[in-house]
């Protein structure tokens, strides 16, 4: 969580006219949940389908989805931020 809101509170040093303090610290934690979310989502679901791993790309790191679980989530919520009006 830390990392993330770090992140884009540098974003925001960066490029203040886009992103300002406040919606920096928000969008930073939300998008550090959402991120866990993503990933307890992608255990669920190989839990559930009793599958080790989600591929043979990536052999002994659980596949390519485990090392992306967390965009599941992360990348839309950020899109429709996007969307929305200032």
């Amino acid at each position: 969580m830390l990392v993330s809101t770090l992140t884009a509170l540098t974003f925001s040093t960066i490029q203040p006219e886009i992103l300002s303090y406040k919606e920096a610290i928000q969008i930073g934690f939300i998008i550090s949940v959402l991120g866990q979310l993503g990933d307890l989502i992608q255990s669920a679901y190989k839990r559930v389908r009793n599958i080790k791993d989600s591929g043979n790309i990536l052999p002994g790191h659980g596949g390519i989805l485990d090392r992306t679980d967390s965009w599941i989530i992360v990348f839309p919520f950020v899109h429709l931020l996007g969307l929305l009006p200032q």
